[in-house]
């Protein structure tokens, strides 16, 4: 078992009830899925770009990577219905903890000039959105292999009702967020 999910189950739990006065175990929010999302906009040009992208997703994620395909033709962005243009994984369980885990304790303090992550970035339904600039941050990527510095959206969807109650969740998961 990974060491997020113990520390969910041992500690974390009870701080949420304390703080929020919930009656039932089950209403405590808990983190539902990771869905990391990858857009690559040159793929349209060159299919070999949107390889090193799933490639590179794979390794940071350890989970095989879909393709996302565009819905719309848009003329102006020359991209075609059904053009390959992205990749997303959806993380459960223990993959999504392990992935947490790496992401808020190895990743995210290598980012250059990092100060915490926007304490704002809530739905209003209890799910978090982050934005990350580079792929080398992960330890999982070779820097001297590297085609070309990819950015890619990490959305942490949780159980919680209100914003407040996904804030403290993932405050308690030690989530960098700026003061």
């Amino acid at each position: 078992m990974s060491r997020l999910k113990e520390q969910y189950d041992n500690e974390i739990k009870d701080a949420m009830i304390k703080k929020f006065g919930y009656k039932n175990v089950m209403e405590v929010p808990k983190l539902d899925k990771i869905v990391v999302n990858m857009g690559v906009g040159e793929a349209k040009e060159n299919a070999k770009i949107l390889e090193a992208a799933v490639k590179d997703m794979e390794a940071i994620t350890g989970q095989k990577a879909v393709t996302t395909k565009a819905k719309n033709a848009i003329a102006n962005f020359k991209i075609r219905e059904n053009m390959p243009i992205g990749c997303k994984v959806t993380l459960r369980g223990e993959k999504m903890y392990e992935f947490a885990d790496r992401l808020i304790n190895l990743a995210l303090p290598r980012v250059r000039d990092f100060r915490g992550v926007n304490p704002n970035a809530f739905d209003g339904r209890g799910n978090y959105a982050l934005g990350i600039k580079e792929q080398i941050i992960f330890p999982e990527i070779e820097y001297d292999k590297v085609d070309k510095v990819r950015g890619m959206d990490v959305i942490f969807v949780t159980t919680a009702k209100t914003d407040e109650e996904a804030r403290e969740l993932l405050t308690l998961f030690n989530m960098p967020f700026a003061k």
